[in-house]
């Protein structure tokens, strides 16, 4: 714990070799937050370093109360959220009412597996892709989803159960797919 306080410490004095370590430290898990909120690995790579850019210009403000991960994670998800503000425009979803709920069988989350899963997520409309990032993966409230992305807390909610829908059709399809072109021993 004091290491780490002694290289954010360096950090904010513009150290690069502190930055270099803290960045080896952080960079793989922070590309993974990045990864969820993008459409693509170039997206999720751009968004690490602007993120990452953030975190040292902001780093002499850190005021080591909480996690410093959580404090990073945290500013990898506003630079995503920033990036598609600025490249979507926001518009309420049609009434889901109309949409069946898809059941999905019992044994097919086992065997689906977390890459295929960050797959089928990034697959969703962007707005679907954030809300249910936010949501789901981070734990933020609707209310929270409908400040960060300025859309009503209705229009989180309906966002949410779209994507949760349309993964659910996905990972059926997936499932579809896997059982017909399985071959069984005759």
């Amino acid at each position: 714990m004091e290491d780490l306080k002694l290289l954010i410490k360096e950090c904010a004095s513009g150290n690069v070799r502190a930055q270099e370590k803290l960045y080896r430290m952080f960079a793989s898990k922070m590309f993974g937050v990045c990864l969820r909120y993008a459409k693509d690995r170039t997206e999720a790579e751009d968004n690490l370093q602007d993120g990452f850019l953030k975190v040292f210009l902001n780093i002499k403000d850190f005021r080591h109360e909480g996690s410093f991960e959580g404090w990073i994670r945290r500013i990898m998800v506003n630079v995503s959220l920033g990036k598609y503000r600025k490249q979507h425009m926001l518009y309420p979803v049609e009434d889901i009412g109309k949409y069946e709920p898809v059941q999905l069988p019992d044994d097919i989350m086992a065997k689906l597996g977390a890459d295929e899963l960050l797959e089928l997520i990034q697959q969703l409309p962007p707005r679907y892709r954030m809300v249910f990032n936010l949501y789901v993966l981070d734990g933020l409230t609707h209310q929270q989803i409908s400040e960060a992305m300025n859309i009503s807390v209705g229009t989180s909610k309906s966002n949410l159960a779209r994507a949760r829908d349309i993964l659910k059709r996905k990972v059926l399809d997936l499932y579809d797919d896997v059982k017909s072109n399985a071959s069984y021993p005759a």
